[in-house]
């Protein structure tokens, strides 16, 4: 399985570097990880709704860039689908049963995704209705996607 994080801005703390670095090698041993940051938009402080609807569709055709056809999207968004840890191991472990190589997971910037990419979401994904910080949600996504592959191969992992 090919998994994909799409995501928008940089990681800029040491901290945050650093736990990514360690999630995505644990992960090697189950998946082909890419991680793809797209440059981010600076938002006005007080940004009219037009004006942050087309800083979304500005990230989101960077974003739709790296979209392929073959791909099954997970958007991160509030308004998604709650799981627990073990209902986000068997959908990605039913995935890969039917046939899906390639997981592309996309977290929008500070305010949100564009309309098409949500358009091209398969799967919409909520970790909380609270609001996270995009670049701390790269650290909780990939230990959510260990954790789930140490659940999918029946492996001891801390509850």
């Amino acid at each position: 399985m090919k998994i994909t994080l799409i995501t928008v801005g940089k990681i800029k703390e040491k901290y945050l570097k650093d736990a990514i670095a360690e999630y995505s090698k644990r992960l090697s041993r189950y998946c082909k990880l890419e991680i793809i940051e797209v440059a981010d938009e600076k938002t006005p402080d007080q940004a009219s709704e037009a004006v942050e609807e087309s800083i979304r569709d500005k990230e989101g055709e960077r974003i739709l860039k790296y979209i392929r056809d073959d791909m099954y999207v997970i958007t991160l968004e509030i308004a998604g689908k709650m799981l627990t840890s073990e209902e986000f191991a068997k959908k990605i472990e039913q995935l890969g049963i039917q046939g899906t190589s390639s997981i592309a997971f996309v977290i929008g910037g500070s305010i949100g995704l564009g309309k098409e990419v949500l358009k091209r979401s398969d799967f919409a994904l909520s970790f909380s209705k609270m609001t996270f910080p995009h670049q701390l949600m790269r650290v909780v996504l990939l230990e959510q996607i260990y954790r789930g592959y140490r659940i999918i191969n029946g492996e001891p992992y801390h509850k």
